[in-house]
């Protein structure tokens, strides 16, 4: 009987099926929780029930239980393995470790593994005896382990398969990986065997993008907010980006005891070196990471930022995806991203414990003509290149806002905070954990600068035939008659200082607006000149106007960094509370070390937390402590109660 293949408890809510039943009990009795979060009950019944699923839900939200419940529970009803197709090794250790902690056999198979270990595994697998088995997507689609997938399928012993990071299989989103677009394999090859496609990151034409390659055509769709609450929002332009990243972690992310953790994204390679460098010489533990360094290098930086606390990991995009570290306090950008789907993706790095974080970049005109080279002389087709511009602006515009960055972040996803408006912004919403809510820039009417510039660079390309670039047409704007100028005869034209009442910096924040709102174009050729578009039109026949913010004389600070804002939480409990929860931080510290595992694997802080609260002194008091589940219980249970009670 299905029921009892399930262990479908005695008491099922009216109107709950057997799955939902038995998801709640995985829920409770393995994970040690009491009750789902957003859509995750409707998607895990779903998926148990043998249902194709695309799920869109924000770095911290509960993705992995998505599948690891219906996994559990479709192995539990006779159907055995699930695959997971993972991008990388890291997430593959920590989640299989975390996996076995709670008393799930799991494995996993990648290059970290000796032959023997591999071929162990494999054994495992085609025995039945795995719950779960976590792969990278080119082992997937090799004819050994599609012969091995063959095998289980024939003996019905091949549950489900969960592929994350899913954004990964489509030419628009950010971290494209060719070796995803061959999982539409598993499909032909296995009709039957349910789906379920995860991301954090997608808009409109990535969704439909993984639907079309992954054959998720039937698929439901669990489209979860995007908001991430605890995350405050900081953009700054970018003047000594490093004293800039510098003062903003000695102000928001410094205490007693040291500092957060914290990932600091860069461009280049060479770029995380130096940073590194200069971050380790002004006393912060940083280390670098990037595709160039040794591998064992690479592992053994991420092994230490996973497994101690506050640790700098200065990388570029080849480091993140899939580090689950939950207390990184920081997510802080030193060049702009391509877009924004890699800049949410990034910054949700930040505070996946639910605590407060901060997403902290500096950006400036460099950065948009780099990003705007890279697009135009990438080989890539006319219409592809359009998308990723399109892209770049959008993220422009968000650095460039003055309203509320969170509004006009989750609009891009098409989500509105509070009530929109025509233009499917919230009409006046403001987050308040954001620095333009916080601290409301002050704006000035740039509506006549803006047609100065924008003439300035008309009237050098009608005198000279060619294109110049931003500084030049600064000069000539500035009435600063170098020897270039000089040489080209613009000391002449009818534009030559006319904008002497601005600075340079004044300048070239007018030009990055002009350039998000469309009306200049940068050619992405090697002297990136500057050249009239569309959208120049509008201002130069006064039907539009622009507002700049005023450049802050003093650097912005936040009311309270996230540090502050955590141990202000933390000290609302009572003192002896605060003395067990360091008591068991110390004592996870240990066993994590045994377990050649990062601490929040054994248990998480919000579980520490609990127990710190409840002050248990029996078996009886631990039961129904969020995270601790009925084989944590007995792998920990004495050890937490004499923390506890010394």
């Amino acid at each position: 009987m299905l029921s009892e293949a399930l262990a479908v408890p005695d008491t099922v809510e009216p109107g709950v099926t057997p799955w939902e039943g038995e998801c709640h009990a995985v829920l409770r009795d393995v994970f040690g929780y009491a009750r789902f979060r957003g859509p995750q009950q409707a998607i895990v019944a779903h998926v148990s029930a043998g249902g194709d699923a695309l799920v869109l839900m924000p770095t911290g939200g509960g993705k992995s239980l998505c599948y690891q419940i219906p996994a559990i529970v479709r192995h539990r009803a006779g159907h055995g393995v699930a695959i997971v197709v993972s991008p990388l090794i890291a997430l593959m250790h920590d989640q299989v470790g975390a996996l076995r902690e709670a008393g799930v056999e799991a494995a996993y198979l990648n290059s970290s593994l000796s032959g023997e270990d591999a071929a162990e595994v494999e054994r495992r697998l085609l025995r039945g005896e795995l719950v779960l088995l976590y792969a990278a997507p080119e082992r997937l689609t090799t004819p050994r382990f599609m012969a091995q997938l063959q095998s289980l399928h024939e003996r019905g012993l091949l549950s489900l398969f969960a592929i994350d990071e899913a954004h990964c299989v489509s030419q628009w989103g950010h971290d494209f990986r060719p070796e995803y677009r061959g999982l539409a394999a598993l499909h032909e090859r296995f009709p039957d065997v349910p789906r379920i496609a995860l991301t954090a990151t997608a808009d409109a034409l990535t969704r439909d993008d993984i639907v079309h390659h992954l054959q998720l055509q039937a698929a439901q769709h669990f489209v979860s907010s995007f908001d991430r609450p605890n995350i405050r929002y900081h953009i700054v332009e970018k003047k000594d980006s490093v004293q800039q990243l510098l003062r903003f972690i000695r102000d928001e992310h410094t205490h007693a005891s040291g500092h957060d953790a914290g990932v600091v994204y860069c461009q280049s390679r060479r770029r995380v070196e130096e940073v590194a460098a200069q971050l380790a010489e002004a006393g912060l533990r940083a280390l670098p990471y990037h595709a160039g360094l040794d591998a064992a290098v690479r592992q053994r930086h991420q092994d230490r930022f996973l497994r101690e606390d506050g640790l700098i990991m200065v990388a570029t995009i080849a480091f993140g995806m899939g580090i689950d570290k939950p207390d990184v306090r920081f997510v802080a950008h030193l060049d702009m991203p391509k877009n924004i789907e890699g800049y949410y993706q990034e910054t949700g790095r930040a505070g996946r414990d639910g605590e407060p974080a901060n997403a902290w970049m500096a950006y400036g005109l460099q950065d948009v003509v780099n990003q705007r080279r890279m697009i135009d002389e990438s080989p890539a087709a006319d219409e592809f290149k359009q998308v990723l511009r399109g892209k770049l602006d959008a993220l422009l515009a968000l650095a460039e806002a003055t309203d509320c960055r969170r509004v006009r972040l989750l609009a891009y996803f098409g989500e509105a905070y509070g009530q929109a408006g025509p233009d499917g912004l919230a009409a006046g919403a403001r987050c308040g954990n954001c620095d333009n809510c916080l601290q409301p820039p002050q704006t000035w009417d740039a509506t006549e600068a803006a047609r100065k510039l924008l003439s300035c660079i008309y009237r050098v390309q009608q005198a000279s035939g060619s294109a110049f670039g931003a500084g030049h047409l600064i000069d000539i704007l500035r009435g600063k008659a170098t020897d270039k100028v000089r040489q080209y005869g613009h000391d002449r034209l009818s534009t030559f200082g006319i904008g002497t009442q601005l600075g340079e910096s004044e300048w070239r924040s007018l030009l990055r607006q002009l350039i998000a709102r469309g009306a200049v174009r940068v050619d992405g050729g090697p002297f990136a000149t500057l050249h009239l578009a569309e959208g120049a039109r509008a201002l130069l026949r006064g039907e539009a106007t622009v507002r700049l913010r005023v450049p802050s004389t003093s650097p912005a600070r936040s009311r309270g960094g996230a540090r502050q804002r955590v141990v202000a939480a933390e000290a609302t409990l009572p003192l002896a509370a605060r003395e067990t929860l360091a008591a068991l931080k110390a004592w996870r510290a240990e066993v994590a070390r045994e377990h050649n595992l990062p601490a929040y694997v054994i248990l998480h802080d919000a579980t520490l937390r609990a127990i710190a609260e409840r002050q248990p002194r029996s078996w009886a008091d631990l039961e129904g402590l969020p995270g601790l589940g009925q084989k944590k219980r007995e792998a920990y249970g004495a050890a937490v109660l004499r923390v506890v009670n010394p």
